[in-house]
């Protein structure tokens, strides 16, 4: 019995961790890299990415499926896809997080903001030295944020190409801490066009999003193994600035243009604002940024016991 209890109380739990980063990386400004780095599971992620080289195509051509499956991390990797995917499925055709964004935007925002908050501390309690020598690589980090999260979107091609060239870019962006896919495919303006497209499950869309996808994780991510190898208390550094950068946009109060086209409401600009009085909607949305913080530090903390007892 408890040969078998094990694995698969070990799936349900990276189940539930693509889920949660399924989840994230439906809303522009978080980023799922953030929350797999929250739950302790980023450098066996990019490991596992990592792990689709020229060794795995050999156990393939041999026919060697079990060396492939571990040789790929499999008991990882296939519970976290298909947690991510059910995430991406619930939320954009049961509960559409898109459209509460654009109904709602004050409480989605309050709860990721929360959880943005929460992540930064967590981070800088990983900082391996502290100290004032960090606040260079925080201040580019947050600077660069800023610049990438105020991009002003601008108006692109819906060929498969570009499609293509937007997998390959969100999903380098998903994999780094700090920075959302979700925001780069809004930069773009494809954020509603490439979503709309998995709900409907368009495989005109599904599959050049998804072969640049697979592209953009094989090359990026063996660029941060690198980094975090080499440089990890600079890039963990970085990617925090990153976080505080991220805050600009996650804010919930903001000056917000929406524009129609082709038939949908699409956000165009926003700014952050201070509410005109304190009212209802600011107790909800402080009540949902201390949610989102809270589920932030329980998450750690599990995360952080289930490692000391492994």
């Amino acid at each position: 019995m408890s040969l078998w209890s094990e694995p698969f109380r070990s799936s349900g739990l990276i189940l539930a961790k693509g889920f949660c980063m399924g989840s994230a990386d439906v809303i522009p400004g978080v980023s799922g890299g953030t929350m797999a780095f929250i739950l302790g599971i980023y450098e066996r992620l990019l490991k596992a990415i990592r792990s689709f080289d020229l060794q795995l195509l050999g156990a393939l051509r041999g026919l060697e499926l079990r060396r492939a499956l571990r040789h790929v991390d499999s008991g990882f990797l296939v519970p976290l896809v298909l947690g991510i995917f059910a995430a991406l499925m619930f939320f954009t055709r049961v509960v559409s997080l898109p459209a509460l964004i654009l109904s709602d935007p004050v409480p989605v925002y309050s709860l990721f903001m929360g959880l943005v908050l929460a992540s930064i501390v967590v981070l800088l309690r990983e900082l391996p030295n502290p100290g004032g020598a960090n606040l260079i690589w925080l201040g580019a980090g947050t600077l660069a944020g800023w610049s990438i999260f105020n991009l002003v979107p601008f108006a692109t091609p819906e060929a498969p190409w570009f499609i293509f060239l937007c997998g390959a870019l969100a999903i380098s962006a998903m994999i780094l801490p700090g920075i959302s896919g979700s925001f780069i495919l809004l930069v773009l303006r494809k954020y509603a066009y490439i979503f709309d497209g998995i709900g409907r499950l368009d495989f005109g869309i599904i599959v050049p999003f998804a072969l640049g996808a697979v592209l953009g994780l094989v090359v990026f991510s063996r660029f941060l193994l690198w980094l975090l190898s080499n440089y990890y208390q600079r890039t963990l550094e970085t990617i925090i600035g990153l976080l505080l950068g991220s805050l600009w946009v996650l804010w919930p109060f903001q000056e917000r243009s929406y524009e129609v086209i082709r038939g949908k409401t699409r956000l165009v600009a926003s700014a952050p604002i201070l509410p005109a009085e304190l009212d209802a909607s600011v107790a909800v949305a402080a009540g949902l940024v201390a949610l989102g913080l809270g589920a932030v530090f329980v998450l750690h903390f599990l995360a952080n016991r289930r490692q000391q007892l492994a």
